[in-house]
């Protein structure tokens, strides 16, 4: 990548060469490039440097470096990875502040200045992140990397995944360590959530090799993806036979250590779910809603803004009900939709087939559509994919992995069938649109196919950019023309509230001193989701605190400066080319993006 920019810059300086009768203007232009050029080699070098540091983040690239290891996951690591980024930011700061700069250069330094400021933020809160629950917990990371990210397209790359399989044991030992350090501290997740941490961890050491039954998800992986392998089938009985070993000898026992680890918690943790409750608790949540906002919100403006929202998308409801010709109040309607048989899969097998056919068959609609919306599209492909079994129990309704940037593995949406009772049909559209296209896969894709912008940018995020990309691209996809149903666009309105109701649980749980019954109770009244879905909900935000709050935030700016931009340029608006100047620098904090759009507008309008 920074070969190709530095090829970029070149060229911009040998066609500034002929420019020699202004020389005031050619010598500012060069320094600019030759800066520009200069800054963006410190940052490829800081790219090639921080991958030295992690495996894991390596292969979520589709590199193979060090491909048979594990992150270190100590509390020594996390400080000498938080020292390892000041002293980058330093560096970039002595070397480069006030340098002549093009703007995408400019762009790249502001945004590692905020990044890494970001980061540190969230360095101070550390020890109050949990290492082990039914959202993010490391009992169901490590199998998932394995399953999804660990490649294997030689012997070799079969003997790291062995390795890997090795080595499980003491990357979860350190976790365990972190873990247990914390909860001296009193930083452990409400008594409720170990059974689900508990049972994901059981669920890895179930089947072959571990018992009798059908092969484990580890095993069942490892023998599939050898079985590709063009080698010899004794080269591959061997490879099998040392993964059989490893599951046994480190997967086993390091998985019943989680068990035992998690049993000695639980009768020490606490009913009360917010953040509230650890000594710095205030402080810890302010910092999240800064993090995943990228603005200075203050909870009880998340609040007030989720109550307007919630009364807003009821009266777009209220439309929905009128245009079917329900009878009723907006509760009555809400009890008529929730759990309906008429809306819902059955929960078997060609349900669940019926339900994945469905979304990919809505997202090739919308993608034969993008050409007339976006002027610049990606290019990898795009997998829809039920959640794997052994943790859909826990994990979320719906979710996205980025394609690798050398194409060798697709962009994926996970779409979670465990209950088929909490995926009505309503919301196929929506959610598909959500992760797939013209959502996630599409900004997070087409962010990662950017040329000649650093590294950092491409594969970096901030939460409120990406999910509110995601909840406008469901809006979007009605300018689109889809949503025929009345009921697909009252399930679009259903997943909006969904988010607009994150704003009020969210900051009720860990600002307000709500427990996680009074969060279900207000969702209950107050949208159509079944109580299977709230309940999972809910427990996603007491363990994920801040969050969930972004994706509205981060969809009414987008849809605020969309609605500027037309109003402001009126015939000259071109909405293909407004979605490049939202997607083509990558992922940036709001206040950039209304930047960027403000430049954009009056660049148009001059």
């Amino acid at each position: 990548m920074s070969r190709h920019f530095l090829l970029a810059v070149s060229a911009l300086a040998v066609l500034a060469a002929p420019l020699a009768a202004a020389p005031a203007a050619p010598v500012a232009a060069t320094a600019a490039v030759d800066q520009s050029a200069a800054l963006n080699a410190f940052f490829a070098d800081y790219d090639k440097a921080a991958l030295a540091r992690s495996p894991m983040r390596s292969a979520y690239r589709g590199l193979k470096t060090d491909y048979g290891k594990w992150d270190d996951m100590s509390d020594a690591a996390e400080v000498a990875d938080h020292d390892f980024d000041m002293k980058w930011l330093a560096d970039m700061r002595t070397r480069f502040a006030g340098a002549k700069l093009d703007p995408q250069a400019k762009l790249s330094y502001e945004l590692f200045e905020k990044t890494m400021a970001r980061r540190d933020g969230g360095f101070k809160f550390r020890h109050d992140g949990y290492v082990f629950d039914q959202m993010n917990g490391a009992q169901a990371d490590y199998p998932a990397f394995l399953i999804n990210i660990h490649r294997v397209d030689t012997k070799q790359d079969a003997l790291d995944y062995v390795e890997r399989l090795k080595g499980i044991g003491p990357a979860l030992d350190q976790n365990i360590a972190v873990s247990n350090e914390r909860a001296k501290n009193g930083v452990m997740p409400p008594k409720w959530v170990y059974p689900f941490v508990i049972s994901d961890a059981q669920n890895i050491i179930k089947g072959a090799p571990f018992d009798n039954g059908p092969d484990s998800a580890l095993y069942a992986d490892l023998k599939e993806k050898v079985a590709k392998l063009d080698i010899p089938q004794a080269e591959k009985d061997a490879i099998i036979a040392s993964g059989r070993t490893a599951l046994l000898t480190s997967v086993k026992p390091v998985y019943e250590r989680v068990i035992a680890a998690m049993n000695a918690q639980e009768p020490k943790a606490g009913t009360i779910d917010g953040v509230w409750r650890f000594k710095d608790g205030a402080a810890y949540y302010n910092e999240r809603l800064a993090n995943y906002t990228t603005t200075a919100i203050t909870a009880e403006q998340v609040h007030q803004l989720g109550l307007q929202q919630v009364a807003r998308i009821h009266d777009e409801m209220r439309g929905i009900m009128r245009e079917v010709g329900f009878k009723g109040d907006l509760p009555a309607f809400f009890k008529e939709m929730r759990g309906n048989p008429k809306f819902l899969l059955p929960d078997t097998d060609a349900g669940r087939a019926e339900y994945l056919a469905t979304a990919n068959a809505d997202i090739r609609e919308v993608e034969a559509k993008l050409p007339n919306w976006f002027g610049t599209l990606p290019k990898a492909a795009l997998k829809v994919k039920a959640v794997e079994a052994f943790r859909e129990k826990s994990a979320g309704k719906a979710f996205y992995q980025s394609p690798s940037q050398d194409g060798s593995r697709p962009g994926t949406y996970y779409v979670n069938l465990y209950k088929m009772g909490d995926m009505p049909t309503t919301e196929i559209e929506a959610l598909a649109y959500h992760e797939g296209i013209p959502g996630h896969h599409l900004q997070l894709a087409i962010a990662t196919e950017l040329k000649d912008i650093p590294p950092f940018r491409k594969f970096g995020g901030y939460t409120a950019y990406s999910e509110g990309w995601g909840l406008y691209s469901e809006k979007l996809a009605k300018d689109m023309g889809q949503y025929r149903n009345p009921y697909s666009d009252f399930g679009r309105l259903q997943l909006e509230l969904h988010r607009a109701v994150r704003l009020v649980v969210d900051s009720g749980i860990h600002y307000k001193k709500w427990s996680r019954e009074d969060a279900v109770a207000y969702a209950l009244a107050n949208t159509a989701e079944t109580p299977g879905a709230i309940q999972k909900a809910m427990e996603r935000y007491v363990v994920y605190p801040g969050q969930a709050t972004a994706y509205m935030i981060g969809r009414l700016k987008i849809s605020e400066l969309r609605a500027r931009a037309e109003k402001a340029l009126g015939d000259k608006f071109d909405i293909k080319a407004f979605h490049d100047v939202v997607l083509t620098n990558g992922a940036v904090p709001l206040d950039v993006l209304e930047a960027n759009v403000d430049a954009w507008i009056a660049a148009k309008k001059a």
